[in-house]
């Protein structure tokens, strides 16, 4: 290695060198910059973070002097009068301490031509390692050297440092080593590699020293025996803090040392751990070992608090919960009937028939249930969605159909791996899997009016210096209107109510809060799965139990699993901050209704008259059941039953044309049949000849009013040569 007389000018400064340092380490900060996470992204080397002189302890400092530099105040860089010693041992082959300074090894930790070698430096290296001492000397205060050469000096293995060396070793900050530890740190900078028994004779020798009495007084064996036990000690864990899950997500890939500021609230965030270890200690005994959290600020999208897993009883503790994807149970209800009502096929006041109910589909008859098994009757749509009844939310996929909610679903932000066809009429039950992310978020879209928005995990530059803490919602590509503004302000009406939820759960269930919440709770097949997603005006807080593994677990309801942790954070949210109730928007109406379910029509669930939210052109003040007939005269607008939306047909040329009409059919005789601005029909029942192409159903009064419209293709070469063609070709 060749060598070049040593200049001045490039020897770093001091701020260089503490600037230049890049810990092993990666950092997440929450919104604050307060520490919440670290994870080690550098795998070649650990270093911790930088420590300055003052958090070092005294002990170590004094060690260090004692058994590496004891003139370390008195030379300028080089200590001459141990060089000498060292020239003169070596001639008389006497075994010495080294002449290196801690100044020449700091410099040769820093220059790279004067780094040390396999096989030690040259004459001219240690020339030019003893004038570069001198020179840093002049430039650097002493103190700054011996702050550098802590946190730079090579230990044992991979670990650089003070601040690694303590954590790893001892488990402890660089301020907490004792004597004891000083002494083994101060024998691993002369021998890093050695063995245990060499490191103990040795720091049973710098603790004598420190402690002014002869080796013989100190107990020597019993120092080694602890250097040996902590030489095998790994206590500094590649991740370390409350937020292990977002803290991969997040730093993966970052260099060595970033740090990253998220919108994490890390006492929020320490809360929602907490509750969540205190949940799972309550269900220990009904096989339950997970869960997640998630809070989200409504406004912003900001997420405020992410727990993956609950660490201390989970037996897959790496599952990031928030993102893994399970069966949402009932939770997607306020969606579905949210789409109803945007769609005008319900409102809140519609009666829906909660009865026994079978379903022909193509593999089989669906037979839905309820949680507890018991059919209510004639319910309102209120009542329904309130209770949580699973037939009622059936029968509305059915109005609404099961591709168009799949379609509804995606704008929620929830793709669906399989088309709606694939799930049948399961899909208002939740059937699919989804994420704790993706259905909260969905919910906060229904927070805010039905606009839906991506997520934010990390704070912008303008975020972390504090230039933008309003908290206001960003416009990025991501952002669109997911369902009717008018149609979400009803389901939240619904879901705040807690008189329509009183069959289910009673009149003082942990839904109910002193402050303005909507909420709902779900379990999915076989209860692996509970959930609970609601909102306030500010915060949108989903939280899911069950278990990673796919286990049910043993007598967990809706309130009992998942919302005692929900309860809990919205109360610390709100214990000083109002939650009111939101404004209705335009187009949207409260009116008087009343019901008429005569005694004929079976048992029923209690309807009183009050006041109800409707679509503007939607309100109507009675709510009827035709007792002979059994269905419900007045309780949905009228709708296309066949065909479907998305249903495609495929012609077959050798079938006479007549033979090939796809029957068009509503329960309205009233109603009028469109197809491509034509009108085709009137009645429950119409036949049409398809013809190929892609057409557009529409349902309308008599006054030309759209009630319903289904999408429909139509396959085929068309019919043979003279064949007829129907009336309604585009």
């Amino acid at each position: 290695m060749g060598f070049h007389a040593p200049d001045a000018h490039a020897l770093p400064s001091f701020a260089q060198v503490r600037q230049d340092f890049v810990s092993s380490e990666s950092l997440l900060l929450d919104r604050n910059g307060e520490i919440i996470h670290r994870l080690r992204t550098n795998p070649q080397v650990r270093r911790g973070q930088w420590v300055p002189l003052p958090d070092v302890s005294p002990a170590l400092r004094t060690a260090l002097l004692l058994s590496e530099d004891k003139r370390f105040y008195e030379h300028s860089g080089v200590d001459w009068q141990a060089a000498g010693a060292a020239a003169w041992g070596n001639l008389w082959n006497t075994r010495t301490r080294g002449a290196s300074t801690i100044t020449m090894q700091l410099v040769g930790l820093i220059d790279d031509d004067l780094k040390r070698g396999q096989g030690g430096r040259t004459l001219l290296q240690k020339f030019g390692q003893a004038a570069s001492a001198r020179m840093l000397d002049g430039r650097w205060r002493k103190d700054e050297i011996l702050e550098a050469y802590l946190n730079l000096v090579p230990f044992r293995g991979e670990i650089v440092g003070i601040d690694a060396l303590s954590r790893t070793l001892f488990g402890k900050a660089a301020h907490g080593l004792d004597a004891r530890e000083a002494a083994i740190t101060a024998a691993l900078v002369r021998a890093p590699n050695a063995g245990p028994e060499a490191v103990g004779r040795r720091a049973c020798g710098v603790l004598a020293i420190m402690q002014k009495t002869p080796r013989s007084a100190v107990l020597c064996d019993s120092l080694g025996l602890y250097a040996a036990g902590v030489m095998q000690r790994k206590a500094w864990s590649p991740s370390d803090g409350m937020a292990p899950h977002l803290a991969r997500r997040l730093l993966a890939g970052q260099p060595a040392g970033t740090q990253l500021r998220s919108t994490l609230s890390a006492p929020l965030q320490r809360l929602a751990v907490q509750q969540l270890q205190r949940q799972m200690h309550e269900l220990a005994g009904r096989n339950v070992q997970d869960g997640a959290v998630l809070v989200l600020d409504n406004a912003s999208g900001e997420v405020l608090a992410w727990v993956g897993a609950s660490v201390r009883t989970s037996h897959s503790p790496e599952v990031d919960a928030v993102l893994a994807p399970r069966q949402p149970g009932s939770t997607l209800k306020p969606l579905l009937y949210a789409q109803a009502i945007a769609e005008r096929r319900l409102t809140a006041a519609s009666l829906l028939h909660d009865s026994p109910a079978a379903i022909p589909t193509q593999s089989g008859l669906y037979i839905p249930q309820n949680y507890d098994r018991h059919f209510k009757g004639w319910a309102s749509v209120r009542s329904s969605l309130g209770n949580s009844l699973n037939v009622p939310a059936v029968r509305t996929i059915g109005m609404v159909g099961v591709n168009p909610f799949a379609r509804q679903l995606r704008q929620f932000g929830i793709a669906l791996p399989r088309t709606g066809d694939y799930y049948g009429y399961s899909l208002a039950l939740g059937s699919p899997e989804m994420n704790l992310l993706q259905l909260t978020n969905a919910y906060r879209a229904l927070a805010n009016r039905g606009r839906w928005s991506e997520v934010q995990t990390q704070q912008t530059a303008n975020e972390a210096t504090g230039t933008n803490r309003g908290g206001g919602a960003r416009n990025g590509s991501g952002t669109r209107q997911a369902i009717d503004g008018r149609a979400a302000f009803i389901i939240g009406q619904i879901l705040s109510d807690n008189n329509a939820r009183l069959v289910t759960f009673g009149p003082n269930s942990l839904l109910h809060t002193r402050f303005w919440t909507a909420v709902k709770t779900g379990t999915s097949k076989d209860m692996r799965d509970n959930w609970v997603v609601g909102w306030s005006e500010r915060y949108t807080i989903g939280v899911w139990v069950g278990n990673a593994r796919g286990d049910a677990m043993w007598d967990v309801s809706g309130t009992s699993g998942a919302t005692p942790i929900w309860a809990a954070l919205m109360q610390h949210l709100h214990a000083s901050k109002p939650s009111r109730p939101p404004t209705p928007p335009p187009g949207v109406v409260s009116r008087s209704v009343r019901f008429d379910i005569p005694a004929s029509a079976g048992v029923s669930l209690q309807e009183p008259p009050r006041t109800e939210w409707f679509i503007t052109g939607t309100e109507q003040a009675v709510f009827a059941v035709a007792p002979t007939s059994g269905r419900n005269s007045s309780a949905t607008i009228a709708r296309i039953d066949s065909p479907t939306d998305g249903t495609i047909l495929a012609l077959d040329p050798d079938i006479p044309p007549d033979r090939q009409r796809l029957m068009l059919r509503t329960r309205s005789p009233q109603a009028q049949w469109w197809i491509g601005g034509k009108r085709v029909g009137q009645g429950s029942a119409v036949g049409w000849l398809p013809w190929p192409g892609r057409h557009s159903v529409e349902l309308r009064q008599g006054d030309g009013k759209v009630l319903d419209r289904v999408q429909i293709e139509v396959r085929g070469a068309g019919v043979r040569t003279g064949a007829a063609r129907g009336s309604g070709r585009p």
